[in-house]
């Protein structure tokens, strides 16, 4: 699991940085525009953001990500004790807040949580089927004891889709949360991609809505 924190508070960096890289992987970034500098090169699992930093709020850099198709989970860290800024973290795109001061216990039960909401742990098998797992950790499919591999890009576009099951996947969606951005593929090099996943993991799991993109079910 890699996760981006945004934090400006130097001590309070620190602290959290030293604890979570315990479990996880994690880069930091000082304000928005470190974000999106991260961004040109990484993908991300989960955002661990502040509002109060400086340049753009946390709660507009996460507004700014959403537009541009970005869906990675976000929890937002705050010292406001109103509802006001809770409402407009849940309207913006967070699916979780906590507020300061807050025990690095509580922070880790929350990460736990949005791991098994959204599946991020790849190294268990994800089951698509009575015939079917899949272990992104391995890019691998195994089909009645039968194995096959997948490429990089392959398994994170499939297990892009298995996180958002049931909702419909633009390939703008995809280009944005799966290729760089120096590196954007063409309609014909996703439709070759969805092609391979669905020879793998059989055609009736991904579907093709006309017009809109990709769902998977």
């Amino acid at each position: 699991m890699k996760i981006l924190l945004m934090e400006d508070d130097a001590v309070l960096s620190d602290i959290l940085l030293d604890f979570l890289r315990e479990s996880w992987e994690v880069d930091y970034a000082y304000n928005g525009e470190d974000v999106y500098t991260l961004l040109e090169t990484n993908h991300y699992d989960l955002f661990v953001f502040d509002i109060n930093v400086s340049g753009k709020d946390g709660l507009e850099v996460l507004k700014e990500l959403r537009s541009f198709n970005n869906t990675t989970p976000a929890i937002i860290i705050t010292a406001y004790i109103d509802t006001k800024y809770l409402k407009k973290a849940f309207s913006v795109g967070a699916q979780d807040y906590i507020k300061k001061p807050f025990d690095l216990d509580e922070l880790y039960a929350r990460i736990i949580n949005i791991k098994k909401i959204f599946n991020i742990d790849t190294s268990q098998a994800i089951y698509l089927s009575d015939r079917v797992s899949f272990i992104p950790s391995q890019k691998k499919i195994l089909c009645d004891g039968q194995e096959r591999f997948l490429s990089d890009k392959d398994t994170h576009i499939l297990h892009y889709f298995i996180k958002n099951a049931t909702r419909v996947i633009s390939n703008e969606e995809l280009t944005q949360n799966i290729w760089e951005f120096d590196s954007i593929p063409s309609d014909a090099t996703i439709r070759s991609h969805i092609r391979t996943i669905r020879d793998t993991i059989g055609k009736e799991k991904l579907q093709t809505i006309r017009g809109e993109g990709y769902k998977y079910e």
